[in-house]
């Protein structure tokens, strides 16, 4: 017997059905492509958990909740307490001041030597002690490992909620069609850069092609990412690569002699006030919107829909429809 079943494997279905397995439900799981890799926009994810760091251009509702994604994702897989660093060059201070002004849970960094010796040439950043960071594609396999160990598989088929009986979660994205969704374009590079060591995410302001650089293991860096209003799917356009490597160069000339291991592109799905949310229409819900929040707010709308399912209770990111 099946209490719920959730169509997609991305990191909105993958924690929903954890989420719904520890509070006792039993889950199916069901995705057109079989386990997460590069056909999601799941695998191209920066990996920050930085819910202050956003808070300069998101509501306060992603603040909030995304505080909850660091404990939720320390009880899967491995992740990295060692805050983040934002800088600006010294032409561009005034953004700065303007990121400070729109943040809070920072402090102003006068050495950044301190905190990462490879930036020392670099005058003007804040750091936010208490954000983290994880390699997404790491937390995908052990949020998988995870489900498995709760006897929940990943199954491939092409499904569509009103072919399934009971209670359905639908997380599949842009594929849903939902009425109000959009998407947004994010480009992203995977660079290996073995001279350079930075140990927590790096964002760079910038007026015109703002950066963050999040470090993996073996001298691997993500750089990212472009955010355009297009749901045209296709590579990596030359000029995101042209930005984000000036952007890197920026920050430090010897990304120049990086090697360049990947490019990737997908489409972010997003509502209107850019918000996700949980959308109930009879027996389906519709967990959607997450725009450039995945990681940071997926365990948040994985909450609200058990509660919702599991105790009846509405909350803020719910709306019945």
């Amino acid at each position: 017997m099946t209490d719920v079943t959730i169509i997609g494997a991305g990191v909105a279905g993958l924690c929903a059905a954890f989420t719904l397995c520890k509070a006792g439900l039993k889950v199916r799981l069901i995705d057109r492509n079989g386990a997460p890799g590069p056909h999601g926009c799941s695998w191209w994810a920066g990996g920050m958990l930085a819910p202050f760091c956003e808070g300069a251009v998101a509501e306060p509702a992603v603040v909030a909740h995304g505080q909850t994604a660091v404990p939720f994702w320390a009880g899967v897989t491995d992740v990295t307490y060692r805050g983040s660093l934002v800088i600006a060059l010294q032409r561009d201070r005034g953004e700065l001041d303007r990121f400070a002004r729109r943040t809070a849970g920072h402090c102003k960094v006068d050495d950044i030597a301190a905190l990462e010796p490879d930036l020392a040439q670099h005058k003007n950043a804040l750091f936010f002690e208490d954000e983290a960071h994880l390699d997404p594609r790491n937390a995908l396999s052990d949020l998988v490992a995870a489900l498995a160990g709760r006897g929940v598989h990943i199954e491939q088929a092409e499904v569509r909620p009103d072919n399934l009986d009971g209670p359905v979660i639908d997380t599949r994205g842009m594929a849903a069609n939902l009425s109000g969704l959009r998407g947004v374009r994010g480009e992203m590079v995977v660079l290996r850069a073995p001279d350079i060591t930075l140990s927590r995410p790096v964002r760079l302001l910038h007026p015109r092609h703002p950066l963050y650089i999040v470090p993996r293991a073996g001298g691997v860096f993500m750089l990212g990412a472009t955010q355009l209003e297009s749901s045209e799917r296709r590579g990596i356009s030359a000029r995101a690569v042209l930005e984000l490597l000036s952007a890197a160069y920026a920050l430090d000339p010897r990304f120049a002699e990086a090697e360049l291991l990947e490019t990737g592109a997908d489409l972010r799905p997003a509502y209107p006030d850019n918000l996700p949310r949980v959308t109930v229409r009879g027996r389906v819900l519709h967990l959607n919107g997450l725009f450039r929040h995945g990681y940071l707010l997926a365990p948040a709308l994985a909450a609200q829909a058990a509660d919702y399912l599991t105790k009846g209770i509405k909350g803020d990111l719910v709306h019945e429809d």
